[in-house]
C-alpha cells in the first residue's frame, strides 16, 4: 500500500491536546506522512483528514473549512467536538455519530439531521468516523490503522503510544457508576489473554476474580463497556487477526490457539463480525502491507 497523507486540521479555537494525539498515534506507523497544523490548502489532497475538537462548538468553523469538509472525498476523523465541524458541514446528515459525553445533547438539538450515539468511543459510518474526547481519540486511531494496515500493525502502535489493548467504539466513554476498587478487574483480563486456548467461562472468569458470578457480570460490565463472554470473544477474534497477518498457520491450528475450536466456528466468527472468511482477511492483509 502507498503512503497515505493524513492531514491534520488546525480549526480555530482547536484543542491541541487533539491535534498532538493524532499525530502521536499516526506517527508511529511509517505508512502515514503526517501533515500538522493544516489550513483547508494544505489538507485538500490529503487521504485522512483529522478535525481535532475546538472550543465553543456552537460556533461554526469559517466557511473554507466547511467547504473543504464537505467536498473531500478523503476520510474524516472527528475528534471530541471535532464532530460539530462535521455536522455544521453537512458530512453528518443521516449518519450515525459520536462526540464527548459532555456535548451529545447539545450536538443532537443543534443538528437534529445526525443520528447521534451516546457514550461511545466512536463510531464508524461509511469514510467518516466520530469519537469522544482525548483518549477515544487514540482507540479511534488505532482503529485506522487497523483497517489500513491490520491487527498486528494497530498492536505495535498501541504499544509505543501506551494505549490499551483494542477497544471496539461499542465501550463506553464512562461507567454509569462507580467502580470500587476490589473490582479492578485488569488482573483477570490479563489471565484471559494468556488462556484464550482454553475453555472460558463467567463461572470460571468469576472464580479468577474472586467474586460470585452476578457481582463479576456486574464490575466487568462497568469496567469494559461489555459483558465478559463478548469481551472474550473480540480477544479471541483479535488474536486469530494477528496470527492470520504474521504466520502460514493453518485456519484450523488458528482456531484451536484462539479458543475458537474448529475452523468452522473460526469461520462463522469472522463472518459475523468482519463480515469475511479467514482465507480472505488473510490475503487481503497481506495485500494491503505489501
Amino acid at each position: 500500500m502507498p503512503e497515505l497523507v493524513v492531514a491534520l486540521l488546525k480549526l480555530p479555537r482547536a484543542i491541541s491536546l487533539d491535534l498532538g494525539i493524532a499525530a502521536h498515534v499516526f506517527g508511529h506507523h511509517d505508512g502515514y506522512r503526517v501533515l500538522e497544523d493544516s489550513d483547508p490548502e494544505t489538507a485538500a489532497g490529503a487521504d485522512i483528514i483529522v478535525v481535532p475538537g475546538f472550543d465553543e462548538p456552537e460556533l461554526p468553523p469559517p466557511a473554507p473549512y466547511l467547504e473543504l469538509l464537505r467536498d473531500t472525498p478523503a476520510r474524516l476523523l472527528g475528534i471530541c467536538t471535532g464532530t460539530f465541524a462535521l455536522a455544521a458541514a453537512g458530512v453528518l446528515d443521516g449518519r450515525e455519530a459520536t462526540t464527548h459525553w459532555h456535548y451529545t445533547d447539545q450536538l443532537r438539538l443543534l443538528h437534529p439531521q445526525v443520528t447521534v450515539l451516546e457514550n461511545r468511543l466512536y463510531v464508524e459510518d461509511g469514510r467518516v468516523l466520530t469519537s469522544g474526547g482525548g483518549g477515544a481519540g487514540i482507540d479511534a486511531g488505532l482503529h485506522v490503522i487497523r483497517t489500513d494496515y491490520g491487527a498486528a500493525a494497530a498492536h505495535e502502535v498501541g504499544k509505543w503510544v501506551l494505549a490499551a489493548p483494542e477497544r471496539g467504539g461499542e465501550h463506553r466513554q464512562y461507567a454509569d457508576v462507580l467502580t470500587p476498587p476490589r473490582s479492578d478487574l485488569g488482573p483477570v483480563r490479563a489471565w484471559v489473554q494468556e488462556h484464550l486456548a482454553e475453555p472460558i467461562t463467567i463461572d470460571r472468569l468469576a472464580s479468577q476474580a474472586a467474586l460470585s458470578r452476578r457481582t463479576f457480570i456486574r464490575h466487568f460490565e462497568n469496567e469494559t463497556g461489555l459483558p465478559p463472554m463478548r469481551w472474550v470473544v473480540l480477544q479471541r477474534l483479535l488474536s486469530a487477526r494477528r496470527l492470520l497477518e504474521t504466520s502460514d498457520w493453518t485456519v484450523d491450528r488458528i482456531a484451536a490457539t484462539t479458543g475458537f475450536g474448529s475452523a468452522t466456528s473460526l469461520r462463522e466468527a469472522f463472518r459475523r463480525e468482519l463480515s469475511t472468511s479467514p482465507s480472505s482477511y488473510r490475503t487481503d492483509s497481506r495485500a494491503a502491507m505489501s
